[in-house]
């Protein structure tokens, strides 16, 4: 036991949240342990924010592709165009993505490894030990390897194992349950598929509940379902969407589904030594269901919260992580649950939202709001005329 390897943090999980906590460690001079599974890609638009790229150094040879403009499609067929007027979207692929985020870490003195969680056990004084079976086979392997830590990071997902063994029963996790297929992207001119552009169906045959989607990747596109109803098949509905956008003679190259939590737990840490980030803390945005920003976010904030930890032993220091990051998103999380809920529960009401997004306004303040990652506050005038607007809409004075 007394020659058991010791971390200060062990990260479970190398995705964009674990992958950023680790290197945020590792640069404040922590000695961190990165376990991944390797391999496992969570089904994603990959969208990502001018912002994201601003916060967290992202250089733009990992885009994709540049999104300049989405599309709403309604109920009724009908298409609004939402332009980024001066700015665009980024896009990546996940596959690649991921792993430059963990070689990030790794350059910064991180360990990486290779391996699966296995289980949590408490040594005496409430050192954490992590077991895990090492390798990409998993636990096909048989026997588990172990290691300390006197802080621990759980960013392994929505189905996350470390919250499950360490905060059980603590809190039941809305999820909306996401599929969707890579597939080529047409060649040449032709069609109605336009490399710059995000379409978005807020369709019931589509998702009853949430929406459908098709992101350009540069030479693939994802094409993608989701929806909170248990029995509404997910692959039937994206069968659907590649016919209506065209894509059904394309070629699949992968599936992908994962639950995606749309609320943050209402508490990411154990009171001991133990803290949670990204999809394990629940911060996917309602009504977007956009997470990679909040997950790098949320592995930021937990890597500090660790960091202080580890110099002070306070346990108090692993609240921080979920306080700031509530102060800074919680009232956009708030507003996106509501709109969420209202709009997207019924075709009819479906088809006043598209036809909502035709409003100037109601553009380029959804535009500033998502590439900067805040409210605007700088629009009055404009936040009236849309408050009047989503009245005349919600009382039936509009037409859609």
């Amino acid at each position: 036991m007394s020659g058991l390897e010791t971390f200060d943090v062990v990260v479970v999980g190398g995705g964009p949240a674990g992958a950023t906590a680790a290197h945020e460690l590792a640069l404040a001079g922590r000695s961190v342990l990165l376990l991944d599974r390797n391999g496992r890609i969570k089904p994603c638009g990959g969208a990502i924010p001018p912002q994201l790229m601003r916060e967290f150094e992202i250089p733009e040879s990992l885009l994709c592709a540049r999104i300049q403009s989405a599309r709403m499609v309604s109920p009724a067929e009908r298409r609004v165009d939402m332009p980024i007027n001066g700015g665009y979207v980024g896009m990546v692929k996940r596959d690649e993505f991921d792993p430059w985020l963990r070689q990030r870490a790794a350059s910064a003195g991180a360990q990486l490894r290779v391996g699966t969680l296995h289980k949590v056990t408490r040594e005496e004084g409430g050192t954490a030990r992590i077991h895990y079976y090492p390798g990409a086979a998993g636990r096909d392997r048989g026997t588990s390897e172990s290691v300390r830590a006197r802080c621990l990071i759980g960013a392994d997902g929505a189905n996350s194992l470390v919250a499950k063994q360490c905060l059980p029963g603590r809190h039941k996790m809305r999820y909306v349950n996401a599929y969707h297929e890579i597939v080529t992207a047409p060649v040449g001119a032709g069609g109605d598929h336009d490399p710059t552009r995000c379409d978005v169906y807020y369709q019931g045959v589509i998702s009853p509940d949430f929406y459908g989607w098709i992101f350009p990747h540069g030479d693939s596109i994802s094409v993608g379902v989701g929806t909170a109803i248990d029995g509404f098949s997910l692959r039937q509905a994206t069968t659907r969407l590649r016919e209506a956008a065209g894509l059904d003679q394309t070629t699949t190259l992968r599936r992908e589904g994962a639950p995606i939590p749309l609320q943050p737990r209402p508490r990411w840490d154990d009171g001991r030594n133990l803290i949670l980030a990204g999809d394990a803390a629940g911060v996917v945005a309602p009504a977007s269901g956009e997470g990679i920003y909040y997950a790098m976010v949320s592995g930021r904030l937990a890597a500090q919260a660790a960091d202080a930890f580890c110099a002070t032993g306070k346990v108090r220091a692993l609240t921080t992580a979920r306080s700031r990051f509530m102060k800074a998103h919680g009232r956009v999380f708030f507003i996106l649950g509501l709109l969420q809920r209202f709009w997207y529960s019924s075709d009819r009401r479906r088809e006043r939202f598209v036809s909502m997004c035709r409003d100037p306004d109601v553009q380029r303040l959804t535009w500033e709001a998502y590439m900067n990652k805040r409210l605007v506050r700088a629009s009055p005038v404009a936040h009236l005329r849309i408050l009047v607007k989503d009245v005349a809409h919600l009382l039936g004075m509009v037409r859609p």
